[in-house]
């Protein structure tokens, strides 16, 4: 009973992807999606089709991602710091779902080998450079300082702080800006930085707040900011131009697979 059940609901996910095709609706997974999330990216593109992966077997969300064009990584716990190298620092850590660790990094890499644009948020900025081959702090206030509060006691106004954007990077081409305020709520941050990946923005006390990819022409869109753009109401700069940005390389990756694969 239950195989059937599995098959059929396989059988509506293709029937449903074929009408989202017929009627050029893009499709985004989105790790774990929230009203927020959904609203920031319906800002870019009003007819988008969010999937919420969570709570799928990493099998069914490799199949389901297949029918996307496009992966947002969002806010949430902290990454096990065994994918890291720094298990013996596990003491430092707060919440870590290791079912959504193993989800998303499932999801990365599988996004990574089609060339399909992927974008993180805070958690979602970490455990893309960890899937990357990077690691991550594992407690900003004892690793670095508390110079500058990244994350404020809940129940109060967002944590707002400056950050410095890079001049020479993708973060800068889209939104025009070299310096900007930002909301933040993380305790955890990006330390050495993946291969092939550069650091596009940082905080006054050296936090990475953006990373990029170091030479991204004719490579895959890549892309994750601490801060949260999809609450950043005081800061539209450096909200709106990021879901703009990645609906459009959502749309030139659909665009690809349909010239390259026959894809409709």
């Amino acid at each position: 009973m239950k195989k059937h059940l599995r098959y059929l609901s396989i059988i509506i996910i293709v029937l449903f992807v074929n009408i989202s095709y017929s009627f050029g609706q893009l499709r985004v997974a989105v790790s774990k999606a929230s009203g927020s999330y959904e609203t920031w990216l319906h800002g870019a593109d009003p007819d988008a089709v969010i999937v919420n992966m969570y709570g799928m077997t990493v099998d069914s969300a490799l199949f389901v991602l297949s029918t996307c064009q496009g992966l947002l990584l969002t806010g949430g716990e902290d990454v096990n710091p065994e994918y890291y190298g720094k298990l013996n620092e596990l003491s430092k850590c707060e919440e870590i779902d290791n079912y959504r660790d193993s989800l998303e990094l499932a999801l990365i890499g599988r996004a990574l080998l089609v060339r399909m644009p992927v974008f993180g948020i805070c958690r979602g900025e970490q455990i893309l450079n960890v899937a990357l081959g990077g690691t991550l702090l594992t407690d900003i206030p004892s690793d670095i300082g508390k110079q500058v509060a990244h994350r404020c006691p809940p129940g109060s106004p967002d944590c707002m702080h400056s950050v410095k954007i890079d001049k020479q990077s993708d973060l800068f081409q889209i939104t025009g800006l070299e310096n900007g305020v930002v909301n933040s709520y993380h305790h955890q941050a990006v330390d050495m930085i993946a291969p092939g990946m550069k650091i596009s923005a940082m905080s006054d006390n050296g936090v990475a707040e953006a990373i990029e990819r170091e030479s991204p022409l004719g490579k895959s869109f890549i892309m994750g900011v601490q801060w949260h753009p999809e609450a950043l109401d005081k800061n539209p700069g450096l909200s709106k131009p990021l879901a703009d940005n990645f609906i459009d390389q959502i749309n030139k990756y659909k665009q690809d697979r349909r010239n390259c694969c026959g894809a409709h």
